[in-house]
């Protein structure tokens, strides 16, 4: 008698499919009602049976490759916008001018941050993606058409970067929550990729205008123009991409300070901060040293950069998974101090070939594993407010560093140095070592949980949970992983 109730009792712990699955969804269903009443408990309470899978089905679908075609062409936009400076001088400005534009640009962006991951949390990333699209278009008109350094081009960089702001965020968000969690570090990397080859692209383009046309208003004519016709084919992919998406609102959506506070994403806020300064040198000040070097344009620097970056973003895909993100971190933030370090000794164009190398490879490492560790505290429900958020302190990076570095250029002019710029760039390589150290050290106890052993949930590409085992203790830890286990917003 005694053996058959053992008997019964080890079976009852066998968990078929069919009872793993209601596990999971009466565990979300007790989430989903404490959430309801309470601001919401951490991510690893939060997840949804469909995060719980690790199949490694086909992520890379039409959806994917639309979304990819549609960065592609709004970074190639953006970059051809990286001849803004030359625009500012042309007008009659100087860098510490261009320094405060794009300022007040990352500013006017950081306001609509309040909003913008609340309203993608609430309406979905349809809407919010098209309204972007349009303050993009409207930005790059303003900036053909600026007769000189008025109000109208601080307003217009306010809405520029409040576009790319609110396009990248529903691109990235619409693209992660295609997939599982355990493949959305490689996937938004791959994604990232096409932002490599639109910035060959664009700056390539801006070169090519510059050298085929006078030196008068008819270039940025056709430089925002261009830029602007491309955005509009990128407001229409978006279009096709979430035709037909089916967006459920939270039952909260907390404005953002509350949400920050409550899942503060720790150290990486620095790593974004960094990444800002970095954007800063090399999309705003670098084609100003290009120019008063009389090195030809920025195409070189960018087709090295972009080589390198989409070169080992492909080849780092798997490296989270068994390096560990921090570490990655820490090596691409070596490459990109190195990187600076080398374009203050640059004197020739084809020497802009290794620091683009270099600082290509820093970029590679860095932003996937910076938007994966700095959204994986949110819970799902708020991945947008996550997303806007890290990428948000990347953007307070440059509206910071803009009008500092730009201070440092125009100071050491003025006190005769024969090469300001080389300033800059030695304080942008020191931050970059600064930053580096202070994560290294506020993280060298952690342990990336990507590296963690998950023995209860299978990796084959057949089977979303191990329940072929007869071990019930391993059978109640597959479905207690399935229902609480942790979700990575990136």
């Amino acid at each position: 008698m005694r053996r058959t109730l053992e008997s019964d009792e080890k079976n009852a712990f066998r968990f078929s499919p069919a009872l793993t699955s209601s596990v999971c969804l009466n565990q979300s269903f007790l989430t989903n009602a404490t959430t309801s009443l309470n601001m919401p408990q951490s991510s690893s309470d939060n997840l949804s049976p469909e995060d719980c899978s690790t199949n490694a089905s086909n992520v890379y679908d039409r959806v994917f490759w639309l979304c990819y075609a549609g960065n592609l062409l709004m970074v190639t936009a953006n970059a051809m916008t990286f001849r803004f400076a030359d625009l500012v001088r042309f007008l009659g400005g100087t860098e510490t001018t261009t320094g405060e534009i794009v300022q007040v640009g990352m500013l006017g962006a950081l306001f609509s941050r309040i909003f913008l991951g609340r309203a993608l949390d609430r309406y979905g990333t349809r809407s919010i993606w098209c309204i972007s699209t349009l303050m993009f278009v409207a930005g790059c008109v303003v900036f053909a058409l600026c007769r000189d350094v008025s109000w109208s081009i601080f307003v217009a960089r306010i809405a520029f970067a409040a576009g790319v702001a609110g396009m990248s965020t529903a691109a990235i968000l619409h693209v992660q929550n295609q997939v599982p969690r355990a493949r959305r570090t490689e996937v938004v990397g791959n994604f990232g990729s096409s932002g490599f080859i639109g910035m060959v692209l664009g700056s390539q383009l801006g070169d090519l205008i510059f050298a085929v046309t006078a030196e008068n208003h008819t270039r940025f004519y056709i430089l925002f123009g261009l830029a602007a016709v491309l955005t509009v084919g990128h407001g229409v992919l978006a279009v096709m991409i979430t035709r037909g998406d089916n967006h459920t609102r939270p039952h909260e959506t907390p404005w953002p300070h509350r949400l920050v506070i409550r899942y503060w994403p720790g150290p990486i806020v620095a790593v974004a901060l960094m990444m800002g300064v970095s954007f800063t040198v090399t999309t705003v000040f670098l084609s100003r040293m290009v120019t008063e070097r009389g090195l030809g344009g920025i195409g070189t620097f960018f087709l090295g950069y972009c080589f390198s970056a989409f070169i080992f973003r492909v080849a780092s895909s798997t490296w989270a998974a068994r390096l560990g993100r921090h570490r990655l971190l820490l090596v691409g933030l070596a490459g990109h101090a190195a990187g600076h370090l080398m374009l203050s000794q640059v004197t020739s164009q084809w020497q802009l070939i290794i620091p683009a190398l270099t600082c290509g490879f820093g970029h590679a490492l860095l932003f996937p594993s910076v938007v994966s560790l700095g959204t994986e505290t949110f819970p799902r429900e708020y991945r947008g407010t996550g997303t806007s958020i890290i990428l948000g302190f990347t953007e307070i990076g440059v509206a910071i560093s803009a009008p500092l570095l730009g201070w440092i250029i125009d100071t050491c002019r003025a006190s005769g140095f024969v090469d300001p710029f080389s300033a800059m760039y030695y304080a942008s390589a020191t931050s970059a070592c600064c930053v580096a150290a202070c994560y290294a050290w506020s993280t060298h106890k952690s342990v990336d949980e990507l590296l963690a052993p998950t023995e209860s949930i299978s990796t084959s590409p057949d089977a979303d949970l191990d329940t072929s085992s007869d071990d019930p203790e391993r059978s109640v830890a597959a479905a207690s992983a399935c229902a609480g286990e942790d979700s990575d917003p990136a």
